[in-house]
């Protein structure tokens, strides 16, 4: 039996809508919808089209968009201020910066810069120690969390499972592995020096890959009946794709998140719902007495 195909874009059709729901409530409450604002530093044409989508996405929504597209000649201390700007400014919910920024300038200390109450990429450190923590954080990031919405719109138990992530970046694998450990799967982390790879994922019932290499995840990865859900995206040919071996995974898999179609569409709807999340929080402490 061939694997149940995860539809990423029906997925995050329906989280879009909720969000839209909830920004016209506050808007018929008399609030301000959400703001989001993005710093774009780059001439990169994959980045353009990034940010243009966030851009749709939040307006289709409602919310409110403001780009900032500082010189490329900018320096680190330039764009630190321009980030502690926007910390500043009150109509704000939720900022992020778009990586990558010019090579003269630390993209570390930028990220550092914004305040964690507006962090929608939830990369600040702070937020990331929450989630480690496991105090549920208010944002988290979003393709780790689009994984998790993804699992649990197909009904796929993760307490209790065994859970291999391939990938420790701190964009996707970290914050993975610890979103599952937090929802109670047993988690092992693989990377570039794990021995034996192939044998140790096929151990997993939920399987993510975040390797970036394509066709990868062949069958021999994969545990019959596993969800495999793929989050590798590689420039090939004018399309993207993906690290596993769709032709020789989906016929072993219980489910299987392709590329594209699967994770992709989440990862936007999750910078949304941040955005969102960010823009309650910091109201609601705004009208708490002091």
């Amino acid at each position: 039996m061939s694997a149940v195909i995860i539809d990423g874009k029906a997925v995050a059709g329906g989280v879009r809508e909720q969000i839209a729901q909830d920004v016209a409530r506050m808007r018929d409450a008399g609030e301000a919808p959400p703001l989001l604002a993005v710093v774009l530093c780059n001439d990169n044409p994959a980045s353009a089209i990034y940010v243009r989508n966030k851009e749709r996405a939040a307006e289709r929504a409602g919310m409110s968009f403001r780009l900032h597209t500082p010189p490329l000649d900018s320096s680190t201390e330039s764009l630190v201020q321009l980030v502690h700007a926007i910390n500043s400014d009150p109509g704000v919910d939720g900022m992020l910066v778009q990586l990558p920024l010019p090579a003269q300038v630390d993209a570390e200390a930028v990220g550092d810069a914004i305040a964690p109450e507006k962090d929608a990429d939830g990369f600040h450190p702070l937020n990331f120690g929450h989630l480690a923590e496991g105090r549920g954080a208010t944002v988290v990031p979003g393709t780790p969390l689009g994984c998790m919405e993804l699992l649990r719109a197909y009904d796929i138990p993760v307490g209790g499972a065994r859970a291999v992530v391939i990938g420790r970046s701190v964009i996707v694998g970290r914050p993975m592995a610890t979103l599952l450990l937090n929802a109670d799967a047993t988690v092992t982390v693989c990377h570039s020096r794990t021995r034996d790879l192939a044998a140790v994922c096929r151990e997993a019932d939920i399987l993510i890959s975040a390797m970036g290499r394509p066709r990868m995840v062949d069958a021999g990865f994969v545990k019959p009946g596993a969800a495999v859900i793929d989050v590798g995206t590689t420039p090939e040919d004018g399309t993207v794709a993906g690290d596993v071996d769709r032709a020789s995974v989906e016929p072993v898999a219980g489910w299987l998140s392709p590329v594209p179609g699967g994770v992709g569409p989440m990862t936007v709807a999750m910078l949304l719902r941040n955005t969102l999340a960010l823009a309650a929080a910091r109201r609601s402490a705004v009208a708490a007495p002091g």
